[in-house]
């Protein structure tokens, strides 16, 4: 069913910002993104060829872009405006002459976070904007996002990375006739330069080694050589997955993850305790304090939690990698928080979602909310100076700046 106006400024999806600021960064990107891919998909059917097709006819093409500013609810904006050779193109979405204001937001809102079907988007459009945009028009548009998906997926990447995190996220996306949960794998680089990058995004089913494995290769293809560190979680044979695309890693599983899976089956009484004796093994000064307290826990809970006990055991070599850094890398490797929050925030902007109608409209809010919140990734980590004088006089010429 579909919402009308006052349905959708009302709903979920903006009751969960805090604020119009905190709405504002999420609003502004896909209103430029939103307009600009409409105003493209007009011009197209204007002309009757697409940008990279043989014209069919020599009486009008073309003509570059102007920029237009709108006015919304959090200031201007600046967008480009497609243009043709005779000037008889007529915008319908923004108007010559005109500024649209308040209710473009819902708009963009509904073509690319909602996941809605072509034929939807066209009636609520026609609804609530009075705008007549056919269903062709709306599918040139939807496949130019995607397009644009694909290039930032396929893009270069650098050499070396100090660090890769991956992660996965799980989504529900409808598949024939069902709905199945699927999974978003991320991997977040911290290069050379100290600042995050969010290496590409993968849909697939299921988090699994082998699909990892297809991860990894396309990170290697994309010009990735060396990678100095991996954080992972603990999934059966992620590290031999790695191993194997990337040997010289070193790879660590996080800790928190390894806390969570001990911590699972340890009954409510008890875990309080239990989650302090095993904070003094992963907060030792070296890995032979570390290995002393392990064995003082194996000693205590042993005879009543042992498979928690033998899962440290089991992934000590990989746990462990972090005693081997100072301080200040130990605190951004012995964990996958700096994906796992980014994970947070795709959430904040996709949670409205029950579940998506394809794969493409999964991959396509991950990657406009991935958009929003890595527009504020502009500094270095914390402490980074001191950070790669350390990565430098450990890994040495590994290190190409």
């Amino acid at each position: 069913m579909l919402m009308n106006k006052e349905d959708l400024l009302n709903s979920d999806f903006l009751k969960q910002f805090k604020d119009s600021k905190d709405f504002g960064g999420f609003v502004d990107e896909l209103y430029r993104r939103g307009v600009e891919t409409l105003l493209e998909g007009e011009l197209e059917a204007h002309l009757g060829y697409a940008k990279n097709q043989r014209k069919t006819n020599d009486t009008n093409t073309r003509n570059g872009y102007g920029t237009k500013s709108v006015k919304t609810e959090h200031g201007n904006i600046e967008i480009n405006v497609p243009r043709d050779r005779d000037a008889s193109f007529e915008p319908q979405v923004v108007p010559k002459r005109s500024r649209m204001s308040l209710g473009i937001e819902s708009l963009v809102i509904s073509l690319y976070a909602k996941g809605m079907s072509n034929s939807d988007i066209e009636e609520q459009l026609r609804e609530i904007y009075d705008f007549r945009i056919s269903t062709s028009v709306i599918s040139t548009i939807t496949d130019r996002i995607n397009t644009d998906v694909i290039a930032w997926q396929n893009r270069p990447l650098d050499p070396t990375y100090l660090i890769v995190w991956l992660d996965g996220i799980v989504f529900k996306v409808r598949d024939d006739s069902r709905v199945i949960n699927k999974t978003i794998y991320l991997a977040v680089g911290l290069k050379t330069d100290g600042r995050k990058e969010v290496l590409g995004l993968w849909l697939g089913k299921n988090e699994s080694s082998s699909f990892w494995m297809s991860v990894m290769t396309d990170i290697r293809a994309r010009g990735v050589q060396d990678i100095l560190i991996t954080v992972t979680d603990n999934l059966n044979g992620f590290t031999k997955t790695i191993q194997s695309v990337f040997p010289d890693a070193n790879k660590q599983i996080c800790v928190v993850h390894q806390i969570r899976n001990a911590a699972k089956y340890v009954v409510w009484k008890d875990k309080k305790e239990f989650s302090y004796d095993m904070r003094k093994i992963y907060t030792a000064p070296t890995v032979e304090a570390a290995k002393a307290a392990l064995e003082d826990f194996d000693n205590k809970w042993n005879s009543k939690y042992a498979y928690a006990v033998k899962s440290w055991y089991n992934n000590w070599d990989e746990l462990t990698v972090f005693f081997g850094f100072p301080p200040e890398i130990r605190k951004i490797i012995y964990t996958t928080n700096i994906i796992e929050n980014l994970n947070g925030k795709i959430r904040k902007y996709t949670k409205s979602k029950g579940s998506f109608p394809t794969d493409d409209a999964v991959k396509k809010s991950v990657y406009l909310a991935i958009m929003v919140v890595t527009k504020r990734w502009t500094q270095p980590v914390k402490f980074w100076g001191i950070i790669l004088n350390q990565f430098m006089a450990i890994f040495g010429d590994r290190i190409k700046i």
